[in-house]
């Protein structure tokens, strides 16, 4: 490559200078990947964030054309409010915390344990051992993720991340340190 006219303006282009555009259209390569991985990361972001105001602001209207909120419908605006909760964590930290991928799934089957309760007779199972074993099921899964966030929350606790996000280190929240806590008291 050394005295190569590659240029077009009659500079010669030696392998230093090959290697510098390399490295410089790598590093453009790599700005340009990030900003774009950012941008959709953005994007996604705000589309579900604005998808669960939309969909939180016409279960909402639903409530009031019926003239009340069972508890089911008080159960979804919560599911609601806590995937908001998530992506305003995420948004803030890139982190997603998997407690709230879990209170999620904790109020969701518990709106549906509810909701197989208050089941018209006619959509019923037939057998009552159906009904049992359905709400068996479901309260033994409810109280397998109310474990998994107890063990969370305690290895959070017991050992505190290195680098930590929004409300994951229990311990520095404790001790008046975690990222929650006014620092100008």
């Amino acid at each position: 490559m050394q005295g190569d006219d590659r240029s077009g303006d009659g500079k010669k282009i030696d392998a230093d200078g090959v290697q510098d555009i390399s490295l410089k259209t790598e590093r453009w390569i790599k700005v340009s990947g990030t900003f774009l991985i950012q941008s959709f990361h953005l994007l996604g972001l705000f589309a579900i964030g604005a998808a669960t105001v939309w969909a939180a602001g016409l279960a909402f209207l639903h409530m009031v054309k019926q003239g009340g909120a069972s508890i089911e419908d008080l159960l979804l605006l919560f599911i609601y409010l806590e995937i908001g909760a998530m992506v305003g964590i995420y948004f803030r930290t890139n982190r997603l915390p998997v407690r709230f991928i879990i209170y999620v799934a904790l109020t969701a089957m518990t709106r549906h344990l509810i909701g197989s309760m208050n089941l018209d007779p006619a959509h019923r199972p037939d057998s009552v051992p159906a009904i049992e074993f359905n709400t068996l099921v479901l309260a033994g899964a409810i109280g397998l993720l109310s474990v998994a966030v107890l063990l969370l929350r305690y290895g959070s606790y017991k050992f505190p991340s290195e680098n930590p996000g929004y409300g994951t280190d229990l311990k520095a929240d404790r001790e008046g340190s975690g990222p929650r806590q006014n620092r100008s008291t």
